[in-house]
């Protein structure tokens, strides 16, 4: 694709006026070498976008052959990358592949050849396996993340993986973390390594942290009222137990303060629901373990609490990461218990007085949750037109909507949502009805 088409679709469809400078040098160097590329870039400065940009420049025309294949360590970041990928390429079938949901499915997705795959490497080399792909002529390869792909865990797959495709002749590797050496498996060609860690202002000093200092060993109550302080915006509490995560959930909703909920136990849909929840406003926080704290695609995260403190300082870099992104700044909130030592790697801006509300930390929007999605043939066009002629309700007023495999979620004010879902029950979208209900 030519950059001046690429560039255009950025604005038209992401709404980014102009690439930063990180972007610019990454689209540049690409373009400039025939070698492969290792970009090394912090958190939450648009590396997805820049590597995407890279390989949007480098396919050919569609030709119903497997052009380009992404490689990211978990399903957030392969839906991600996905979605970013498909919003650009149009004319393109960019597929996703990832754990957590039907094989069957994805089987069905890639009977006709992808242009692009982007894929979590176990279930990259499943379908490999079962002859559900032939990676042999793929170009192009992207390691996303690649301090987690390449670790020593994954090495024999990442080898069986790489033997598979033996016409490649470019690579980029991106990662906010140093990996040297890289693996000579990975038969690195040419690389110009573009190093923007030390040049892009990290996202730690667009934050401000403050300790929050709790009576009592339990914290619930502190963080009741340290929610109720913040003015708004959107808030990620992270705790270090599944256990943890849960009980603090419990006591939020108990209180009226719409919550939702992220860990490794939930079903991948429940997972997805949360954060999608988060971004189009039906919830203002999000109580998860580390498992957030990577890969997400979270809109404007304002408040970072740290519930319990994480386990060393790496997680706590990752956890703050969620905020501040791009160019935003964020706030960071510890709080301690009686006779909790902050670790030296923890350090804090000022002290946190609490000024709890009577106010309640709700949404202002609510979820309809529509039992139909792209393998039904179900799209946003279609979800928009459904409730905008059937809701009662302005297309100006519907809010975000998510369509997955096989369910739809759309975003409509809170106050007159249990009226809208009433006006749209029995009616048919696309000829057909489907189960609506509202998310909770």
């Amino acid at each position: 694709m030519k950059e001046k088409d690429i560039l255009l679709k950025v604005k038209e469809r992401m709404g980014i006026e102009s690439l930063n400078d990180m972007q610019r040098q990454a689209l540049d160097a690409w373009k400039a070498g025939g070698g492969d590329l290792i970009l090394y870039s912090p958190t939450g400065t648009g590396k997805t976008l820049a590597f995407a940009l890279c390989v949007l420049q480098a396919l050919k025309p569609p030709m119903q052959q497997l052009q380009a294949v992404v490689m990211a360590p978990s399903r957030e970041l392969v839906l991600q990358t996905a979605e970013i990928l498909r919003s650009l390429a149009t004319g393109y079938k960019v597929t996703p592949c990832y754990g957590g949901h039907a094989v069957i499915d994805e089987k069905s997705s890639l009977a006709v050849t992808p242009d692009v795959v982007v894929a979590t490497p176990g279930r990259l080399l499943d379908h490999q396996r079962r002859g559900h792909i032939d990676l042999s002529g793929a170009r192009l390869l992207v390691l996303d993340e690649m301090d987690k792909s390449l670790e020593l865990g994954f090495e024999e797959e990442m080898k069986q993986l790489l033997k598979k495709m033996p016409r490649l002749n470019r690579r980029i590797l991106a990662s906010a973390t140093v990996l040297d050496p890289v693996p000579d498996y990975v038969r690195l060609h040419n690389p110009v390594t573009l190093n923007v860690i030390g040049d892009t202002p990290q996202p730690a000093e667009r934050i401000t942290v403050r300790q929050v200092v709790s009576d009592s060993k339990d914290k619930l109550d502190t963080l009741r009222q340290l929610l109720l302080s913040l003015d708004s915006g959107k808030v990620i509490v992270f705790a270090n137990y599944r256990e943890s995560v849960e009980r603090i959930h419990q006591f939020l909703m108990k209180h009226r303060i719409d919550a939702g909920i992220y860990h490794g136990a939930l079903e991948q849909h429940e997972r997805e629901c949360a954060v999608a929840m988060l971004n189009n406003g039906s919830i203002m926080v999000l109580v998860s373990t580390d498992l957030a704290s990577r890969g997400l695609d979270i809109d404007k995260v304002e408040h970072i609490i740290h519930y319990h403190l994480p386990v060393g300082e790496e997680a706590y870099i990752h956890r703050n990461g969620r905020t501040a992104r791009v160019d935003a700044t964020g706030n960071v909130y510890v709080i301690t218990a009686p006779g909790e030592v902050l670790p030296e790697w923890v350090t804090i801006d000022e002290p946190m007085t609490l000024h709890p509300s009577l106010r309640m930390y709700g949404a202002t929007m609510a979820t309809l949750y529509f039992q139909a999605g792209k393998k039904e043939k179900i799209s946003r066009g279609d979800i928009m037109g459904f409730i905008a002629a059937n809701g009662g309700i302005d297309a100006s007023d519907i809010g975000r909507i998510d369509v997955r495999d096989h369910y739809s979620i759309a975003a409509v004010p809170r106050q007159g949502a249990q009226e809208v879902l009433k006006r749209l029950q029995g009616a048919k979208i696309k000829g057909r009805k489907v189960r609506i209900s509202m998310l909770r």
